[in-house]
């Protein structure tokens, strides 16, 4: 029986996910989630794929390249943060994330936390050990700085330097916050140090590391482990500037000297001279600080009204992401593939090669030369058994040796017959014995095994009778039954007719068994 139609309304698996796509970007298309960083991966699109969790749930979050360079800070696994951006989803696993834009950490407490941790950790290797910083030149003839090549603060430097002591420059150009600004400080830091003396590119006598100020997080790429570790390493003296008076970093630990600011580091590379150039180049920092700060705070306000147009970001999203975890698909099977591949070239190879295929031709042909001469010596002696088969067979064939064969096994059966006769009980029975069974048909073989009472059978030649035991003992030898007191036996009936003609025809005397 055919079921009744549903009037419900039929999607297709793609119709269905891109439905409730729409449906979760337009109820959550700005969010501001707090929680843990959980996992974090970072494949080389430059994408940001992480987890953020409670105590009871995950969210899957995905920070795109564009502004993975905006962040403040590089997430870690087990920093407490707060993420804005919009829920989405990804209907190629039916999951739903978060597209995060911003990033900051959840209070002050969580970044000191991890940063004292990081701190303890360094101290306890003796990186921060003042028995191995070294004095930096009083009058150095060259300078290297490492900062950003657009920012106040290598202006306020070179300025500083000009007014102060005029000396050579080497600026090397890195970012100093943002992802990535790590890994460029610690270059810069290394590459300095692997100047050749009398090169081509003179080697300084003195290195800054410099950036202006900021908040926690926009110091936090001068807190990581690699930048601290490249600043206690450098075998030419460095001095720290970064930030304001205040603000403390873990390189500011590592270095041979810390200078306030970066104005300071100039004033403390150089002999000093005028207070009044220090101040004017703190009042233009704060001044290039607040615009900094005043042009932030109109991109913030742009993009929040350009989250509202569908950008090309967010058409490219699903398509983006499903193309980085094929990717990833696609490496982990060829690296599985090409092993599987080489371990059965290997097997293979090793059963080809050319000294083994020629030891084994050369033990077939042994076995098989064997076998040929086993086969020649067996089928001569097949031949030569054939024959005396033959011959046997044939003398059997001849017309007296029938006869003589049956005659010789009639002669053997009469034998045979005779000894039978002989040996049989039944001839002793007809010499006039008789054979004594008991109630299970066994023989008895002495007086002893049989009570009074017992029932018993006699067999004689002619045919067996029942008999019932009486009371009685075995006589002793060399003399008379003793009398007992019990009284005596009934007396027997009266034999039959038939067993009377027996017992006259038995001999008085009973002769020997055999």
């Amino acid at each position: 029986m055919d079921e009744p139609a549903s009037n419900l309304l039929e999607f297709t698996v793609s119709e269905l996910s891109f439905s409730l796509k729409r449906t979760v970007e337009e109820a959550f298309d700005h969010v501001r989630v707090r929680g843990e960083i959980g996992r974090i991966s970072r494949p080389g699109s430059g994408h940001i794929y992480l987890d953020l969790k409670d105590e009871r749930s995950v969210l899957n979050g995905v920070i795109w390249r564009g502004s993975v360079s905006k962040l403040k800070f590089k997430p870690e696994q087990g920093l407490e943060v707060i993420a804005t951006g919009k829920i989405t989803t990804f209907p190629g696993q039916s999951k739903y994330q978060i597209v995060i834009e911003q990033m900051e950490p959840a209070g002050a407490g969580a970044l000191m936390a991890l940063l004292e941790d990081r701190r303890k950790k360094l101290a306890a290797e003796g990186l921060f050990d003042e028995g191995r910083k070294k004095a930096p030149p009083y009058m150095p003839r060259i300078i290297g700085v490492v900062t950003s090549p657009t920012g106040a603060v290598i202006r306020d430097i070179l300025h500083r330097l000009r007014d102060r002591f005029p000396c050579r420059v080497l600026v090397w150009p890195v970012r100093v916050q943002g992802e990535g600004s790590a890994e460029e400080v610690t270059r810069a830091i290394n590459g300095f140090n692997a100047l050749a003396v009398g090169g081509d590119v003179p080697r300084p006598d003195l290195l800054i590391v410099a950036r202006g100020g900021g908040s926690l997080e926009d110091l936090w790429s001068f807190n990581e482990e690699n930048v601290v570790r490249a600043a206690a390493a450098s075998v030419i003296p460095l001095i720290s500037a970064i930030g304001h008076e205040t603000d403390w970093t873990l390189i500011d630990h590592a270095a041979d000297r810390r200078a306030p600011t970066p104005t300071g580091a100039a004033e403390m590379a150089v002999p000093v001279r005028s207070e009044l150039v220090a101040g004017l180049a703190e009042l233009d920092n704060r001044r290039r600080q607040a615009w900094v700060r005043l042009s932030q705070a109109r991109s913030r306000e742009v993009a929040a009204l350009a989250r509202a147009i569908p950008s090309l970001a967010d058409l490219l999203a699903v398509p983006r992401q499903r193309l980085d975890h094929l990717a990833l698909r696609l490496q982990r099977s060829l690296a599985t593939l090409a092993q599987i591949k080489r371990r059965d070239l290997n097997a293979v190879a090793a059963r080809l090669s050319p000294q083994l295929l020629a030891r084994n031709k050369n033990a077939m042909s042994e076995r098989l030369g064997a076998l040929a001469e086993r086969m020649t010596r067996a089928e001569a002696a097949l031949r030569i058994q054939a024959r005396r088969n033959c011959t046997r067979a044939a003398d059997r064939l001849k017309p007296e040796l029938p006869a003589r064969i049956i005659s010789q096994r009639r002669d053997r059966l009469a034998q045979l017959s005779r000894l039978l006769a002989s040996l049989s009980y039944t001839s002793v029975l007809e010499r006039g014995f008789a054979l004594v069974r008991d109630a299970d048909d066994r023989p008895v073989r002495a007086a002893a095994a049989i009570s009074a009472g017992d029932a018993l059978s006699l067999q004689f030649a002619d045919g067996t009778i029942a008999a019932t035991a009486g009371e009685g003992g075995a006589v002793p030898s060399g003399g008379a039954q003793k009398p007992s007191g019990r009284k005596a036996p009934a007396a027997k009936p009266k034999p039959s007719q038939a067993q009377a003609q027996k017992k006259a025809n038995r001999p008085e005397r009973q002769g020997d068994l055999f």
